[in-house]
């Protein structure tokens, strides 16, 4: 198949998956754009191979379109550690990189949100959220942990600062590490919530070098969607990650968290 024809049978798959009936558009990246709001709200479920290898197949695609960004593309920007680099975050070719989780820990179930955790998953493929689901279904749930039913399957919901490691799949990096920060209601952060936030880094960084990553990405965790003041999130973050054993870098997206952090680190 071409890729026209390749994207066309994922499209059609997703419909029939998830029962949705709506036109294949024209263009590719209509295309495309229809493939990731269906890919968004998809219910974990069996897929076939020949799904995956055409899934894959365009989301490598999109991947060379991008252009992956190498630790020496990175470290360009300056020597020191911790590195800054500012973009998207899918296009790093780093061991680990970090994603902001909701407490489901299945990625982001509004279509086409802007959020980092709808872009990784989206990236990624939907072997993330399958894997993803099959670590938080809830067997044998702790007491202490929220259960909810979804698609007849009992799930846990995941506590603040609790740590996942996945396989990265169509992403160039190596590994994800979903963490669930602390979400500030009044835009007013708690010491609590500040120490919450700062054990989010360490926990990654912890999870990280225990499965042998020598570099970890950070997007800026707890801001945007959960509130957290972007200038304190990046002091907390800085503090947490001063002496990790392993390179940090921190990966912003926003105009507003680069002029932050360059302050912050010495880089102006």
């Amino acid at each position: 198949m071409d890729r026209i024809e390749n994207i066309d049978f994922c499209i059609s798959y997703l419909l029939e998956q998830n029962q949705t009936q709506a036109d294949i558009p024209a263009e590719l990246a209509e295309k495309q754009r229809l493939l990731r709001a269906l890919m968004n709200i998809w219910k974990p479920q069996p897929l076939s191979k020949e799904f995956l290898r055409a899934q894959n197949a365009e989301l490598q695609a999109q991947l060379t379109d991008k252009g992956v960004v190498t630790m020496e593309d990175i470290s360009a920007s300056g020597s020191t550690t911790p590195l800054l680099w500012q973009g998207d975050i899918t296009r790093l070719r780093v061991d680990a990189i970090v994603n902001a989780a909701n407490s489901q820990m299945m990625g982001c179930w509004h279509p086409l949100h802007a959020c980092i955790d709808n872009c990784i998953h989206s990236a990624a493929g939907l072997q993330l959220r399958a894997e993803c689901a099959e670590a938080m279904s809830s067997i044998e749930c702790p007491p202490e942990h929220e259960e909810y039913t979804f698609n007849g399957t009992v799930y846990r919901h995941a506590f603040t600062t609790e740590t996942l490691i996945t396989k990265a799949y169509n992403l160039p990096c190596r590994y994800v590490i979903h963490t669930v920060g602390p979400i500030i209601s009044d835009g007013i952060p708690t010491k609590e919530q500040e120490r919450q936030l700062a054990n989010c880094y360490r926990n990654c960084i912890g999870l990280a070098e225990a499965n042998g990553c020598r570099s970890i990405a950070f997007c800026c965790i707890s801001t945007g969607e959960f509130r957290f003041p972007n200038r304190r999130a990046a002091e907390i973050a800085v503090e947490a990650c001063k002496d990790a054993p392993i390179k940090v870098i921190f990966n912003v997206f926003k105009d507003i968290d680069y002029d932050i952090y360059r302050e912050l680190l010495g880089k102006d």
